[in-house]
């Protein structure tokens, strides 16, 4: 288990190591995950999931909206390099590896979110 960084940060990486990390793959792999998040925060909140939505098309995210897709992202890891002997298959709509989730929180680092 990774320690917490004394700026809060998990990982050791900061605000600018993460702005850096942000390149084309990883905006892709953040816009797959939005869209899935976005679906799934329709079906249990909707007011929530139109903040959220207006927020990810003017390319600001509300605080709110960010931890909760801090949260989520890191909630529905489904590809957690276990064999099925070693662990529980996690079912979900979309594939999220850890390296997806920090991905997810390098962006929102760089977006000015902590994380």
């Amino acid at each position: 288990m990774r320690r917490r960084e004394e700026s809060g940060h998990s990982g050791g990486m900061n605000d600018k190591q993460a702005q850096q990390r942000t390149g084309p793959e990883d905006r892709r792999t953040v816009e797959r995950l939005v869209a899935a998040w976005l679906a799934e925060t329709e079906d249990h909140d909707r007011a929530a999931a139109h903040e959220a939505r207006a927020g990810w098309e003017r390319g600001a995210l509300s605080e709110r909206a960010a931890q909760d897709l801090a949260t989520w992202v890191t909630a529905r890891i489904t590809d957690t390099g276990f064999t099925e002997d070693e662990g529980p298959y996690v079912e979900g709509p979309v594939r999220i590896t850890p390296s997806d989730k920090d991905t997810v929180h390098d962006w929102l680092r760089a977006q000015g979110h902590p994380v």
